[in-house]
């Protein structure tokens, strides 16, 4: 008995534009959005937008932070992560170049996801930093692209320093990002 080899649908980001609803767009594949996440997931993000814009004032840096916007990382993925700090400034439309810093704030629907497949993608796209935020314990754990381009995951202490725009360096405190 032979099985019919099975079909999966490949899309491109002009066929993500025309989409209903909150998706994001892996490698081709469509991916529903998690609901609207809970208050205190939000809270953070929010946290962590407020103080990524105050380290790139205080540095007098030309960085904008962008929460909540899509970058289309090539023809067939798009993903929305929870802040994106980039250095080209603000675009018209979508993010289309690699961020300086992205950052996921997890939850129980998404950990899964930001800790593998958004790990590994914003690792191979050339993204500067990750930075994965984890109300549950209040913690942050950072992967830094090294001279290497190789990622160098670590722990920050009480604060998180980044360099980032190739003059920059942004000092964030981690005791602000937790309500």
């Amino acid at each position: 008995m032979s099985a019919a080899p099975k079909y999966i649908p490949q899309y491109t980001v002009s066929d993500y534009l025309g989409w209903d609803g909150d998706w994001e767009l892996w490698s081709g594949i469509p991916v529903a959005m998690s609901p609207s996440p809970f208050g205190r997931h939000q809270a953070v993000a929010s946290r962590v937008a407020f103080e990524l814009r105050q380290a790139i004032v205080e540095s007098d840096c030309q960085a904008e932070v962008l929460p909540e916007i899509d970058w289309i990382v090539s023809d067939d993925t798009v993903v929305r992560p929870d802040v994106i700090v980039s250095c080209e400034g603000i675009p018209d439309r979508h993010v289309q170049t690699p961020p300086a810093i992205v950052v996921e704030v997890l939850s129980d629907a998404t950990r899964e996801r930001d800790l593998t497949f958004k790990q590994e993608l914003y690792r191979d796209h050339d993204a500067g930093s990750y930075l994965v935020v984890d109300p549950a314990d209040n913690s942050v754990v950072m992967w830094l692209r090294g001279s290497d381009r190789q990622w160098r995951r670590s722990r920050p202490g009480s604060q998180i320093k980044l360099r980032v725009c190739e003059d920059c360096e942004l000092t964030v405190d981690c005791g602000n990002l937790f309500p």
